[in-house]
């Protein structure tokens, strides 16, 4: 981003490269300001005065505190600890922001090293929003078909928002759109069934489409309100990517203006991670939802999405399971009556309900055949020398047949796409499917005479003028075949080819052996199935006997399934052959120890374990690290000894010795994870279990009969504990530290801070008298403390720890602008803040070494 970028000029040949990130403007319903890492304001928008009443010239440079009130300022700085990834925006409603002013809702963001804030004045309608959302989304789920789904969508979207139109817009793989849905209000034109180009939406503008998916346009006709300055003293200008406000391009403005939109409003559509179209809605006069009604908007587009996403999944594997009975069907009418495979048109009935096209051709030893809008026969000949110069072993598709076949342009209009599906294994034989052109089956909508006034860029920037273009790109093709049609094409194939190779052989007794090793493998597959089945009918049963609500159902069931699945890729790694106990042991440690994996010693040669066992022991394990980490050694700072040895039958004998936890004792329940750990060598493995629940930790030893294992990987044993890799500084290493912070979210993220600073323990306190019971039961060695804890502060606390000579930090988001005389000497780290300002609070402690 240079400043040569803001003078980038825009027309009709270049919109495909118009910076519209950087355009240095913003929309005037409300405006923006910026700071730095030490929250001077570097950036705001020149309508800064209409809202605060301070100048430019006076805001710039000042610190951010001198215009935002302390308590909205603290808001924003713990709101900002909640971003997560490079394109999260935070919104917060219904601050009190400036002195003697109107309360503002915010949007905040980073862009780069600076903090973007942009603020519009409130209107209350959060909770009626977020109401509505709840309803259309269970309405959602009513509709019958993606199509039903998509026109409750638009309908949905335009309740929500207001807008005069609201369409969704679906894009093709080249890119081109089409208006597959749409809701109006009385007497606005309709856009239903029109296609538009590619390079209506530049490339640019679909990459900011899928990182900032909602935008709005509030006023076509407003004047945009520059960003001073626009280039800064480093020469960078501000990324406004995911700014709410960011101006708009004067090419959209354009087009816009020439439908006669006064106010535009898009939420993307999301699938998979890519851009499937989007809502885009137009108002004939100025219009602005409110920031709670937008965001209501945007969240109902994500559950859109994602809703959508799961019903395109649902009917891709209704859709290739019709197509499967298709092909059973088509081997087994086939193999009885060799004939039909040249009736092109029985084929046609067949086949068109999965790959849906206009015609059919058949070419077999020479006969030819066809049915439906198909060329002439002269013109199939020239097709299938076509083919046989092509890769005629595989499946060939393609939607513009004349890009090949040049000739092929005269006749278009009846076949201008096909697929073509090889059933032989000389480049001889073929189906053949053919889709006439794609502009066949589009509609006109409204009426496309209709006056209207065009801007300087002329009548290419309309709807009408976009159909016309994109009619010229899309002419002499075909709708495209989809994956899925591809994947049915081939399973036709396939099909099509076993049958004719046996009809040729001829060869009753190769079928018969041929069914009897499908038979052989139906029932051997039906056995591992069944057993799998049951294995995880007795997983839920069993978890659901003991758990103790639906959310700890949910976890346990989901982590031992996890356990098993683990276990299952170790196993068939090697193709189904035997596998490293320490693999396993690794595996389960780094999924379900994190930084407590160094508190696990492991020492035993590399035992490679048939995979009945395998899997058995996988459960096993990881019953035994979850009970260490809830009840046991690792719940603290004990560690766990897991040995293995064989004896001189080649036996596996497993010990597991917890030492340095909490006092155990014997369970007074038997739960299902207790009859895994107790029961499952004996019953699956014909081996022993000992388990002894001794005061200083569990101990358990087990026996594995040497039928089970396999041998002794050839690879030298490792280290468990060199699995993660230490940081160059700890200075909290071993050490306990008390966290007195009343946000969940920052805590949280505060803790995990503290522990990747080697914290041994971190204590988390919501109040002040929490906070102090804790400094009575446990010895603190070091405390952060939020000086701020809602309707009281952490004063208390901090006298308390003065006394008992304990080290401390005061956190807060108030800036400079905490008063801390009673504690002159105790640093003050400002939010938003990590490991990094942690560590430089702590070397500022008086007497306070660093740790390496």
């Amino acid at each position: 981003m240079t400043p040569d970028s803001l003078d980038f000029k825009v027309n009709l040949t270049n919109c495909d490269r118009e910076p519209i990130h950087i355009l240095g403007n913003i929309q005037p319903f409300g405006f923006l300001v910026t700071v730095g890492a030490d929250w001077l304001i570097s950036r705001v928008s020149a309508n800064v005065e209409q809202f605060t009443g301070r100048s430019v010239a006076d805001l710039l440079g000042t610190p951010l505190a001198d215009l935002f009130m302390p308590q909205a300022l603290h808001n924003i700085r713990n709101r900002l600890l909640m971003l997560r990834g490079p394109d999260a925006v935070e919104r917060l409603f219904a601050q009190d922001l400036i002195h003697d002013r109107p309360p503002f809702d915010l949007a905040v963001h980073f862009a780069g090293d600076a903090i973007v804030i942009e603020a519009e004045p409130c209107a209350e309608e959060a909770a009626e929003a977020a109401s509505l959302v709840r309803t259309l989304i269970a309405r959602l789920g009513q509709a019958d078909s993606i199509n039903g789904f998509i026109r409750e969508g638009a309908r949905q979207v335009r309740a929500i928002t207001g807008f005069d139109r609201v369409m969704v817009y679906k894009f093709d793989n080249e890119g081109s759109g089409e208006v597959v849905a749409e809701a109006l209000s009385g007497g606005v034109e309709s856009f239903l069934g029109l296609h538009y180009p590619a390079s209506d939406i530049p490339v640019q503008a679909r990459q900011l489409y899928v990182r900032n998916i909602f935008r709005i346009i509030a006023d076509v006709k407003a004047v945009p309100a520059p960003i001073v300055p626009q280039v800064a003293p480093d020469g960078t200008v501000l990324d406004q990517s995911l700014c709410v406000l960011r101006a708009v391009s004067p090419i959209h403005i354009e087009y816009l203006s020439n439908m006669g939109v006064s106010a535009s409003l898009s939420i993307s559509i999301i699938v998979d991670g890519k851009l499937w179209g989007l809502f885009a809605c137009h108002h004939h006069s100025p219009r602005l939802p409110s920031l709670a009604t937008r965001t209501a908007a945007e969240l109902f587009g994500q559950m859109f999405s994602l809703m959508l996403e799961s019903r395109e999944r649902s009917e891709t594997a209704d859709y290739e399971s019709r197509a499967r009975a298709v092909t059973d069907r088509l081997m087994a009418t086939i193999a009885k009556d060799a004939d039909l495979l040249t009736n092109a048109e029985w084929l046609g009935e067949v086949i068109f309900d999965t790959i849906p096209a206009d015609g059919v051709a058949v070419f077999v030893d020479g006969a030819m055949s066809s049915s439906g809008l198909t060329p002439s026969k002269d013109q199939l000949r020239a097709i299938v020398s076509m083919l046989n110069r092509a890769a005629a072993s595989e499946v060939f598709a393609s939607d513009s047949l004349q890009t090949l076949l040049p000739e092929a342009a005269d006749y278009s209009d009846i076949a201008a796409g096909m697929i073509a599906i090889p059933i032989s294994r000389r480049p001889r034989d073929y189906v053949v499917l053919f889709r006439s052109e794609q502009l066949r089956s589009v509609r006109w909508a409204g009426n496309p005479e209709k006056a209207i006034d065009y801007g300087p860029n002329g009548a290419r920037l309309t709807p009408r003028k976009s159909f016309e273009a994109w009619s010229q790109l899309v002419k002499g093709r075909s709708l495209p075949f989809t994956h899925s049609e591809r994947r049915v094409a081939e399973a036709l194939r396939v099909a099509m080819l076993e049958v004719l190779v046996r009809l040729a052989d001829n060869a009753g007794e190769e079928r018969q052996r041929a069914t009897e090793r499908q038979e052989l493998l139906i029932a051997e597959l039906n056995h591992r199935v069944r057993n799998i089945l049951a294995l995880i009918r007795g997983l839920i049963s069993q978890t659901r006997d003991g758990a103790q609500s639906v959310e700890s159902f949910i976890g346990n069931l989901e982590s031992r399934v996890q356990a098993l699945a683990r276990a299952h890729d170790l196993v068939t790694r090697d193709s189904w052959g035997p596998a490293r106990i320490r693999d396993l042991i690794e595996v389960e440690a780094k999924a379900f120890l994190g930084q407590k994996v160094a508190h696990l010693k492991i020492e035993g040669e590399n035992v490679l374990l048939h995979p009945a066992a395998f899997t058995t022991l996988a459960l096993l394990f990881h019953e035994l690290m979850t009970n260490a980490v809830k009840y046991g050694a690792l719940s603290d700072s004990g560690t766990v000894e897991l040995s293995w040895r064989q004896d001189e039958e080649g036996s596996l004998l497993i010990d597991w010795e917890e030492s340095g936890g909490p006092p155990v004792t014997p369970p007074q329940r038997r739960g299902f994870g207790t009859t895994i750990i107790e029961k499952t060598v004996p019953h699956d493995l014909g081996g022993q279990a000992e388990i002894r629940y001794r005061l200083g930790g569990v101990c358990a030893h087990f026996c594995v009969p040497s039928r089970h294992v396999a041998g002794v990987a050839a690879e030298e044993a490792r280290d468990i504990s060199g699995l993660p890799v230490p940081e160059a500084r700890r200075p909290l290493l071993g050490k306990t530290v008390l966290l007195v912070e009343d946000a969940m979210i920052i805590a949280l993220d505060a803790e995990d801070a503290l522990i990747g600073m080697g914290a041994q323990e971190v204590l988390i306190a919501a109040n002040a008298r929490n906070a102090i019971d804790l400094i009575n039961q446990k010895r603190i060695d070091v405390a952060l403390l939020d000086f701020n804890l809602g309707a009281e502060n952490s004063g208390s606390v901090a006298a308390v720890l003065t006394e008992r000579g304990v080290p401390f930090l005061f956190v807060t988001g108030y800036g400079s602008g905490l008063d801390t005389r009673r504690f002159p000497e105790v640093p003050v780290v400002t939010k938003p803040y990590g490991a990094p300002q942690i560590a430089a609070g702590l070397s500022r402690l008086p007497g306070w070494a660093d740790q390496d």
